[in-house]
């Protein structure tokens, strides 16, 4: 039986709230596919999603920062590039 509160897309659940009925809050990400806001002082501080969304925003991610290096290579084409060893002694690393 899951618990009372309703969930919806502005209002965030508080971390105390939520603390009681993690196991419930955890039933409904996984089996009714809902993404649970967490908040503290009325603001959203975490998110509950499921695992196949979890896994498609890092494979969005994934793909930004991919799109990201490949525009800094090209752009780096017919440059003077600094060694990875120079900036690194330059920084004291």
């Amino acid at each position: 039986m899951y618990m009372k509160y309703e969930t919806n897309r502005e209002t965030p659940l508080p971390l105390n709230e939520a603390r009681r009925n993690l196991a419930d809050l955890i039933n409904r990400v996984a089996y009714a596919r809902e993404r649970v806001r967490l908040g503290r002082r009325g603001k959203t501080v975490a998110v509950l999603v499921t695992v196949q969304d979890a896994d498609l925003l890092e494979a969005l991610e994934d793909r930004v920062d991919l799109t990201a290096a490949r525009r800094a290579l090209k752009e780096a084409r017919g440059k003077k590039l600094i060694p990875w060893t120079k900036i690194k002694a330059e920084l004291g690393l």
